[in-house]
């Protein structure tokens, strides 16, 4: 029950400890510009590999586990979330709300201890608890930046309580949109891309002949590109020209190509911001960390995501062993750290920035021990209890075991 994560933090934890100068420090409140940009390619690189991965086309009934967590899941998360940051720490409506929108979503990048694995040729090889989080990490990212605005929206409004200054615009430009924006751009970028790769007549288009990994990123840079010049969601987009370009020829192998290309690149910038990370913690981070905000995390971990994660699935397609991992492995990372730079980028709240900062770097510490430790043996189990055993070969390799 080790993950790499865990070692990257460690490793940068125990490394700053040491008596050396010339480390490179990342401070998020002095540095907060290159923490927002390091996170934010991190993410849409995991994002594009998610969307490569996933086998099962896209469908309100397949994805129907999905579509609960996004849609009752994640709302009622961030509204416990933000009535638990009120309650315990007594901060303003804005800023509980900010923290509330930072954590919520799945991450996709750590999530990737319980992702599928890569692209195969068989629909119907993924289960259910690794698909789900695979594509609700997928697009939870961009349907949580509404919430992170609604935050700075208030707190630009009243810094210390509420107002509806600004709600429907929030509902109708930040909401409907910029999402449509996202989704549209998403599906045009995946569907001229996805016929440039596979079916161009013209050699010279037809990329997937050259078996070139890199485009991968072409594609991840140009959907999130022009979807932001759009004011869209970027995030929404690159999750959505993904699956896309997946869907526009299953079978083909350079979906394999791209996507380990993804994977090496994201698990290459996961190191180096979990090894920052852990050196941030090393030189005081958790410093203005009290027993107030760590106890947020863990009603986050072990009460709120849990059972809102549960409820949500009752009826659905996920047996109960499923519906349990599902609502457990609520993981949170990479995120949320780019959530909260942007949103302090973007505003002022009424909250110390340090106790922000160190209550989502704790928040994502307990996230990368706990779901690191239980990942392994937790899908080991599942597979084995399964009717048909496991469904993946290799698949102890896609939790990353140490």
């Amino acid at each position: 029950p080790l993950s790499l994560p865990m070692v990257f933090l460690a490793a940068g934890f125990l490394v700053f400890l040491l008596p050396l100068e010339a480390l490179p420090t990342l401070d998020p409140v002095r540095h907060r510009g290159v923490v927002e940009h390091l996170t934010e390619v991190c993410v849409v690189v995991a994002l594009m590999g998610a969307g490569l991965a996933i086998n099962r086309p896209p469908g309100y009934r397949a994805w129907s586990t999905t579509w609960r967590l996004l849609g009752l899941a994640m709302p009622l998360t961030i509204l416990l979330t933000a009535a638990a940051a009120g309650w315990l720490l007594g901060w303003p409506p804005a800023v509980a709300l900010l923290v509330a929108a930072a954590l919520a979503p799945t991450d996709p990048v750590l999530a990737a201890e319980v992702r599928v694995g890569e692209p195969t040729d068989d629909e119907d090889d993924e289960d259910e608890v690794r698909f789900a989080l695979t594509s609700e990490a997928g697009l939870n990212d961009g349907l949580a930046f509404p919430f992170v605005l609604a935050a700075i929206a208030l707190t630009t409004a009243s810094a210390t309580g509420w107002s509806t200054d600004g709600l429907w615009h929030w509902v109708w430009s930040d909401i409907l949109v910029r999402s449509v924006v996202g989704l549209a751009v998403g599906l045009g970028v995946g569907r001229l891309l996805g016929w440039m790769f596979f079916q161009a007549s013209w050699k010279a288009l037809r990329l997937s002949e050259h078996r070139e990994g890199f485009v991968a990123l072409a594609a991840t840079f140009t959907a999130y590109g022009l979807t932001e010049i759009l004011h869209g969601y970027g995030f929404l987009a690159v999750f959505v020209a993904a699956c896309t370009i997946r869907n526009a020829e299953r079978s083909h192998r350079y979906h394999r190509v791209m996507h380990a290309f993804t994977d090496q690149i994201e698990r290459l910038l996961t190191a180096v911001i979990l090894f920052l990370v852990g050196g941030y913690i090393a030189d005081g981070g958790l410093a203005a960390l009290t027993w107030r905000g760590a106890a947020l995390g863990l009603v986050l971990f072990l009460l709120i995501r849990p059972a809102v994660g549960w409820a949500v699935q009752i009826g659905g397609k996920a047996a109960g062993k499923e519906r349990a991992a599902i609502a457990f492995f609520g993981i949170r990372g990479i995120g949320s750290f780019f959530y909260l730079a942007y949103a302090l980028g973007a505003a002022e709240f009424a909250a110390p920035v340090r106790e922000l900062w160190a209550v989502v770097t704790f928040t994502v510490l307990l996230s990368v021990l706990l779901h690191g430790v239980a990942a392994t043996p937790v899908t080991t189990r599942l597979d084995r209890s399964a009717p048909d055993g496991p469904e993946e070969e290799g698949i102890n390799e896609q939790a990353h075991p140490a």
